[in-house]
């Protein structure tokens, strides 16, 4: 820890916060400690501008990274979500031509790619009715992403902008759609648990002499205690879980900004009941490097993934209260069903096991199978039109 950039910059940030937490030693005495909020330490490991895992470093996603994304199970995915766009635009009302088609978080661009060119082989008219726009921090992230339109032969070429750029822009004001695949999942949470009976919070203190640890300090967002009673959820004694205030943020700025438009959310995750069950006693906190998973976040810091599951009731309620829409919400392998994947298996002799009608089968049924992706996997779309 002693050579990491991202660790001594925690280090001094702890040693001048002005927040108190405390923890117990091993003969039951109380410590009091400068320490920061797991909030802010998970935001430096994962978005700090010079030394953050999504926004240096070598590319994340992938067989040469830490985790693979559903869209990187061959094309199925993006084929059908070229078919929901694609009737969706048909039978959109007036006014919603052309849309913007936002990828928010877009990583190396190969869904956003693949529905470009999965719709234009469904329409002659596909790149007039959809502009493609990829919002991507990461630089290396950002410059694989033209790669992957150039590599499908795709024309125009996507507008790329960084998250910074994108909220700072006014075209948020024009009829978009904003996919949103696998990006809640990395929003910094705050971490709570129940003590005594009461509600504390998770911090971060020590230093790059000691090593980094938890410790308990008072709730530092007013608004958790109110959410928590509006999902149903009581945690029990000594269970922690993980609040999102920065998706509730980030979809009340978004609802501000977009006046007509849908946001199409996919990502693992669980309602209210299942989020907080008892058998979840530790939260759904998990790391990720070269494709290990740990529960250990004070670890290769800024260089592995952190991220936990999607509190969908959470979600579903704060998206209201913001004045979205909601249009549906089901597993992701119910979403696939819905629109058209079983039409996609293909019949083939088994003489070619690598052949394109076998590889397609198999992505096919990778992604339906309930021991894989699609169950834990949520396809959330919600709606904004001022109009209305």
């Amino acid at each position: 820890m002693k050579d990491n950039a991202l660790a001594a910059f925690i280090s001094m940030r702890i040693a001048a916060s002005p927040a108190a937490g405390w923890r117990f030693d091993a003969q039951g005495v109380k410590h009091t400690e400068r320490c920061v909020s797991f909030r802010e330490y998970m935001s430096d490991c994962l978005y700090h501008p010079e030394y953050g895992y999504y926004r240096t470093g070598v590319i994340r996603i992938g067989k040469a990274g830490d985790f693979y994304t559903s869209s990187g199970i061959g094309r199925i995915l993006a084929e059908v979500l070229a078919r929901y766009l694609n009737e969706f635009v048909q039978a959109a009302p007036e006014g919603w031509n052309p849309l913007q088609l936002i990828e928010w978080g877009a990583g190396t661009g190969r869904l956003s790619a693949q529905i470009a060119a999965a719709g234009s082989r469904l329409s002659g008219n596909w790149n007039e009715r959809f502009l493609p726009v990829l919002i991507e921090d990461h630089p290396k992230h950002a410059a694989a992403a033209r790669e992957s339109f150039k590599s499908e032969a795709l024309l125009p070429s996507p507008v790329i902008v960084s998250s910074e750029e994108a909220w700072s822009a006014d075209w948020l004001g024009h009829p978009s759609i904003i996919l949103a695949n696998e990006l809640f999942d990395a929003f910094p949470v705050h971490r709570i648990q129940r003590l005594n009976g009461e509600l504390v919070e998770l911090g971060v203190a020590g230093d790059v002499e000691r090593g980094l640890y938890e410790v308990f300090m008072p709730l530092t967002e007013p608004r958790i205690g109110g959410w928590l009673e509006r999902d149903g959820i009581r945690l029990i004694e000594g269970q922690k879980t993980e609040v999102h205030a920065e998706a509730a943020d980030f979809l009340e700025k978004l609802a501000k900004r977009m006046t007509k438009g849908r946001l199409v959310l996919i990502d693992y995750g669980h309602e209210a009941a299942e989020y907080t069950a008892e058998h979840r006693m530790l939260g759904t906190l998990m790391c990720y490097w070269r494709h290990q998973a740990s529960d250990s976040p004070y670890e290769r810091i800024g260089r592995q993934d952190i991220t936990s599951h999607v509190p969908f009731t959470f979600i579903q309620q704060t998206a209201a209260e913001s004045g979205w829409r909601m249009v549906s919400y089901s597993s992701q392998k119910q979403f696939l069903m819905d629109n058209g994947v079983l039409e996609m298996l293909q019949n083939h002799n088994g003489s070619d096991p690598f052949g394109e009608a076998a590889r397609t089968n198999r992505a096919v049924r990778q992604l339906l199978l309930s021991d894989q992706m699609s169950e834990a996997f949520k396809v959330m779309v919600l709606e904004k039109d001022n109009s209305l």
